[in-house]
């Protein structure tokens, strides 16, 4: 496999065994091989159970596999670098007593980036997602969609070169999930970062993404990398194009079991 520049992520050799150490363990993730070039939006979908989210949780550095080399950035993974890679998780969890601005300051306060300068940046994420006039308003007067808005600001704040996403918009209707996503298509192309995207949505995967990542049953393995040649911009309609018809039933056939 090439080795990683930055922005990339090469995954090789892959696999991750829960309660190894008990000697009666389950294989929850075998031989995952693939890497993915800096600037793309590749999405990871798969049957309920087969480990997208650990697989992600693994790639950010949260979570350690039993094997194999995870290389993002050009450099190996062993625990979280926010710097390198944001995460952005299905809830929003923000803290109810700080303002959105100071939700998104957060992760530089632990890193004791000046007032000033974790201000600046808190602004320009928030300004990013389209919520800086709503900066000083608390969680609950904002909507689910700001929130995560909020959330995906937190995740971009310290300039990462990789976001990764686990699912999140899950919670949201299906209308403002939607409308996110072409939020998110339209970072994307301001910031031109890598983003690794795990939703249950095979429409959501097909319509956001350069590449989607299909993952069999437990153990988890790619079973298939499909390359989405629709044109971009998206717009709604081109869900109910031919090719993205028959792109998503190739899918479906591949996990439904």
């Amino acid at each position: 496999m090439p080795a990683a520049t930055d922005g990339t992520v090469a995954v090789s050799s892959l696999s991750h065994t829960y309660g190894a150490e008990s000697g009666e363990g389950t294989l929850a993730l075998q031989d995952i091989d693939f890497s993915v070039a800096k600037g793309r939006f590749v999405s990871i979908v798969g049957p309920s159970g087969c480990g997208k989210s650990s697989l992600l949780m693994m790639l950010a550095g949260l979570r350690h596999p039993t094997s194999g080399e995870i290389l993002c950035g050009g450099a190996p993974v062993k625990k979280p670098d926010p710097e390198r890679i944001g995460v952005v998780f299905q809830e929003a969890s923000l803290f109810p007593w700080l303002s959105a601005r100071k939700n998104v300051e957060f992760p530089l306060s632990l890193r004791g980036v000046p007032q000033k300068v974790r201000t600046e940046k808190a602004l320009h994420a928030l300004e990013l997602v389209g919520l800086k006039d709503f900066a000083e308003r608390l969680p609950h007067e904002l909507s689910g969609g700001m929130k995560q808005r909020v959330s995906i600001a937190r995740g971009l704040v310290q300039d990462p070169q990789i976001l990764m996403m686990d699912e999140p918009f899950a919670a949201l209707d299906e209308q403002t999930r939607f409308s996110m996503g072409d939020e998110l298509l339209r970072i994307w192309d301001e910031t031109h970062k890598t983003i690794l995207f795990v939703t249950h949505s095979l429409s959501e995967a097909l319509y956001l993404s350069d590449e989607v990542l299909v993952m069999s049953a437990r153990p988890g393995r790619i079973i298939d990398r499909i390359e989405v040649d629709l044109p971009r911009p998206r717009t709604f309609e081109v869900m109910s194009s031919p090719r993205f018809v028959e792109l998503r039933e190739r899918i479906w056939q591949q996990i439904r079991h």
